[in-house]
């Protein structure tokens, strides 16, 4: 089960490279007039990740990633593999939840403002 488990753990990495990404190169993308950042389904999806995100926060609701991670991993006490213990240190800091909260939202706020001030186009 640890190889399932780490394989959540990846792409939960993946996601959140996503949303942090995903912002950045859209504003860095509007610059330099890259097109590719006015892809309405990138856009679209970008969106959607982060928001959900945000929902979960303000709903108290543990990510489904963790959750199931943590389930597949059980009660497992073992040594840490390699992506157990690198891609976790990267994903998961002991701070204050409401830190995580306030990022979370704040993230979801400049996300939608990029929406509005890089709106998206559908490919006629």
């Amino acid at each position: 089960m640890n190889f399932l488990a780490d394989l959540i753990l990846v792409l939960h990495l993946l996601l959140a490279l996503f949303i942090v990404g995903g912002l950045l190169l859209t504003w860095i993308g509007a610059q330099q007039r890259w097109r590719w950042v006015k892809n309405y389904w990138f856009r679209s999806a970008h969106l959607f990740a982060i928001i959900f995100v945000a929902a979960e926060t303000l709903l108290g609701v543990v990510c489904p990633l963790t959750t199931l991670e943590d389930m597949l991993r059980g009660n497992n006490t073992a040594a840490q593999g390699f992506i157990e213990r690198w891609v976790g240190r990267v994903l998961f800091y002991d701070l204050p939840v409401w830190i995580f909260n306030l990022g979370y939202l704040t993230f979801a706020a400049l996300t939608i403002h990029a929406w509005r001030r890089v709106p998206p186009q559908k490919r006629a």
